[in-house]
């Protein structure tokens, strides 16, 4: 060997021995006129309804949107890791989609502030027993790939060696809820925020024990490049929790569903299939300008859809409209479901079109049904009384936290109209609430199935907790 090949020879063993080459930094990416958001499908994330889009994540998104002067684009993926390789491929900006702030995580991304917090649970199905050892549930735990659900297992094998868990790529956090209510699969993990909407249409969801609570969910962003964006976000967030935004989203999307009852929640959904289709054509024909499954909604909570239902304070009928209101109304009988479905619904858009104007169009509806329920003069001294208080009277989950004070005497004797049953006239407007998002789901439901294709093979990839690869 020459003298030249032996010294390139010898340059060149660092390159094969030394260790890994650092992450190379892309060049600045190019200024975008648009706010490209990447998220995933989920009824507390970003999903789409009859009524439009919605999600915790797409409204906040749009705020901030309009708070750049940009439009916003709403990009959803498939999975996590999807969205892992988007940001770093600069397709997206900002992943917005229910994600918490874990080590892992911190390693990888920039954190934006925190949105709101929520609790990892293990879930398994009512009727199962659940087990309290993490040791003893064999292969019977199914989670997402890349989610921070895996960080935790991981944690707790050191303390538990026997714990596997099997992760899977092809299917989202919605479907292995259901997987668990349909007896599939014995276990999962999921944010208590999803869990808590899922069982308003998977009531036999349960939990077994919290592996991992009060985690923060926030947004990622790369971290190459994204200073300006990052500032930009955090002077938003702070504008937004001033002025009751990020309380007005929580209420909106999380404060109804914590209260949950197993058997009244088992009982809608089979009055769904076997009393609502007799009634259903009347909701629609009367609902006007109202959505027919608010007005159905309502129609439960009053009578359980019974038309004969009577109450000993005098109210009748499957809307339990009042005498004096069905006259008005230009009700003759109120035990007459098509009637009284008519009269009800009248009444309801009566309500609407006098509250004031400062109310937000998306918070009309939950003042209505209070009104519906004590009458519009106990909400409007609930109105004054959060406002008295420093609250904002036109936010209903402000007025929501006020309402049971007018059981109170201290509170009652200085409004206008007395004493009235708060604290019912809130859990009624949150009944409402779930029944209403339980018929929505039912209904996308329905729809997905009629317009869905022939079912075809599909391969599902899992990795087991020995052999995968920790979450990057």
């Amino acid at each position: 060997m020459t003298f030249k090949r032996l010294l390139a020879a010898l340059l060149f063993l660092p390159l094969l021995s030394g260790c890994e080459p650092e992450p190379v930094e892309p060049p600045p990416p190019t200024e975008r006129s648009v706010l490209r958001v990447g998220t995933l499908y989920g009824p507390q994330i970003y999903v789409s309804t009859g009524q439009g889009l919605s999600g915790f994540d797409y409204e906040l998104a749009e705020k901030f949107a309009r708070y750049l002067d940009k439009p916003l684009k709403m990009m959803p993926y498939a999975s996590i890791g999807e969205l892992y390789q988007a940001l770093e491929r600069d397709d997206i900006d900002i992943i917005a989609a229910g994600l918490t702030d874990t080590p892992a995580r911190r390693q990888q991304f920039r954190l934006g502030p925190p949105l709101y917090e929520v609790d990892q649970v293990l879930v398994y199905k009512e009727g199962n027993k659940p087990q309290d050892d993490l040791n003893q549930l064999g292969n019977g735990l199914t989670v997402l790939a890349d989610s921070a659900f895996v960080d935790t297992l991981t944690q707790l094998k050191q303390q538990y060696p026997n714990l596997n868990w099997q992760q899977v790529v092809d299917k989202d956090g919605e479907e292995l809820l259901e997987m668990v209510a349909n007896g599939d699969i014995p276990y999962t993990v999921a944010d208590s925020s999803s869990l808590q909407i899922n069982r308003r249409f998977l009531p036999e969801l349960r939990v077994a024990q919290v592996l991992e609570d009060n985690q923060s969910v926030v947004w990622l962003l790369s971290p190459f490049h994204s200073d300006k964006l990052m500032s930009q976000l955090l002077a938003f967030w702070d504008t937004e929790r001033r002025n009751g935004t990020l309380e007005e989203l929580n209420e909106k999307y999380f404060g109804h569903v914590q209260r949950f009852d197993y058997v009244d929640t088992r009982a809608f959904i089979r009055a769904v299939d076997s009393k609502l289709p007799k009634y259903r054509p009347w909701f629609e024909e009367h609902a006007g300008d109202l959505d027919w499954r608010k007005l159905a909604a309502t129609a439960y909570q009053e009578s359980h859809w019974n038309p004969h239902a009577r109450s000993p304070t005098g109210v009748r009928g499957m809307m339990m409209l009042t005498l004096p209101t069905a006259k008005q109304m230009g009700i003759s009988n109120r035990l007459d479901p098509e009637q009284s479905i008519r009269g009800g619904a009248k009444y309801l858009s009566n309500i609407l079109s006098r509250l004031p104007d400062s109310i937000p169009e998306d918070q009309r509806m939950w003042f209505a049904l209070a009104s519906y329920n004590i009458g519009m003069g106990h909400v409007e001294d609930a109105r004054k009384l959060a406002q008295s208080m420093g609250l904002n009277p036109s936010s209903w989950g402000d007025v929501k936290q006020v309402l049971p004070l007018l059981q109170k005497r201290k509170h009652y004797s200085k409004t206008r109209y007395g004493y009235a049953r708060g604290s019912e006239a809130a859990h009624y407007v949150d009944n409402i609430r779930r029944y209403y998002d339980t018929l929505v789901w039912l209904d996308n439901q329905a729809q997905t199935v009629a317009s869905a294709p022939p079912p075809q093979e599909t391969e599902s990839v899992s990795l087991d907790a020995a052999s995968a690869a920790p979450p990057q």
